[in-house]
């Protein structure tokens, strides 16, 4: 067992990736490790050559990985774009790890990222005692991606102000980093690309311009089509994070996984599942990721606490915490929910009972 709290996707995944590349000998891009057919196997799922069983690590259409291998393949941009939930920086990490065997080149935009965390920093110790030069510069990762000829990764790129946005507008065009201090610049190595991620529901998004967004291939990730689908994605990440946390899963995790994501799609889609009661929509997304949290939470709490039952009473105050955003607003529309559906509902009695609780 890894004393990392969490490994990257290429520590996770090494058995798998070794195997794709064992006998990948077809057309690879530019300081790729994989071709673009073995990166969409790895991310879909299927076998290695040699018999592997290798598992998705995305659920849902394969065309849309297909489209996103193939952007990285030219010397275009990838942003994946969707509501929060949706897989993009799973998908994001596992497409580098994936194509160059290094995910860890990443930037987390916020509201407070500058100029100098995309392009570059200073020692200001070797800056004062010697001057501008290249030992006294700090590079980022998108200046090691450029270098190395990999791919820098752009998390929530909507996040960080459209200023600084634009600071990519060079890097995507001309493929090249000015340093004025140095009088010289950085020219990026084949391979080199960028992944960013968005979504459009965040209240503090501040829009592409329309220069940038000339630069990027959006491939938009939708929410999961149908229940089965958001259950079996759930599941599987529950079940890595249960693992990875040492928690034992118990045995009616699939059954529980099953009802909270009922919930949690009628609730977002502000209807019930046959469409015949329209419902109030909570402030927050309630993605597939919530989801994910809420099981884990629970799982950890029937673990100390249940003596490893996992029951709606274990799993309640979690599931409030990721409706109720708002704490007047999202109150009602939950006790509107519980009293209009889940009160008549058969085989929810003990979740209507929990969350009527703990509201």
């Amino acid at each position: 067992m890894s004393e990392k709290l969490r490994q990257s996707a290429e520590e996770n995944y090494a058995s798998e990736l070794a195997a794709l590349a064992k006998d990948d000998t077809g057309n690879h891009p530019a300081g790729w490790v994989l071709t673009p057919r073995a990166v969409v196997t790895y991310l879909m799922g299927g076998k290695a050559s040699d018999g592997t069983a290798i598992s998705a690590k995305y659920v849902g259409d394969r065309r849309l990985m297909e489209t996103a291998v193939s952007t990285l393949a030219t010397d275009r941009a990838l942003l994946l774009l969707g509501v929060p939930g949706t897989a993009k920086s799973w998908v994001s990490e596992h497409l580098a790890a994936a194509i160059t065997g290094d995910s860890s080149l990443v930037i987390q935009c916020t509201a407070g990222t500058d100029e100098n965390q995309i392009r570059y920093g200073w020692n200001y110790a070797q800056l004062l005692a010697h001057g501008p030069s290249r030992e006294a510069l700090v590079a980022t990762p998108l200046l090691r991606a450029m270098e190395g000829g990999k791919l820098c990764r752009f998390e929530e790129l909507t996040r960080m102000g459209s200023d600084v946005q634009d600071t990519l507008i060079t890097v995507l065009s001309e493929k090249m980093m000015p340093i004025p201090e140095l009088n010289t610049s950085v020219y990026a190595k084949r391979g080199f690309n960028i992944i960013a991620t968005a979504n459009n529901r965040d209240k503090g998004v501040n829009e592409l311009s329309s220069a940038l967004k000339r630069r990027f291939n959006v491939v938009v990730l939708p929410l999961p089509a149908s229940a089965h689908e958001e259950v079996a994605i759930v599941t599987k990440r529950v079940s890595e994070m249960a693992l990875s946390l040492d928690l034992p899963a118990p045995k009616n995790v699939t059954e529980e996984i099953a009802r909270v994501v009922a919930i949690f799609r009628e609730l977002r889609s502000g209807q019930t599942e046959d469409g015949k009661v329209a419902l109030k929509t909570p402030s927050g997304g309630l993605s597939s990721a919530e989801a994910i949290a809420v099981m884990v939470g629970g799982i950890s709490q029937a673990t100390f606490f249940n003596e490893g039952r996992l029951t709606a009473d274990s799993l309640a105050s979690n599931m409030i915490g990721a409706v109720v955003k708002d704490p007047v607003q999202d109150r009602i529309v939950l006790g509107e929910y519980l009293e209009t559906v889940l009160k008549k509902r058969r085989g929810f009695e003990d979740y209507y009972a929990a969350l009527s609780d703990q509201l």
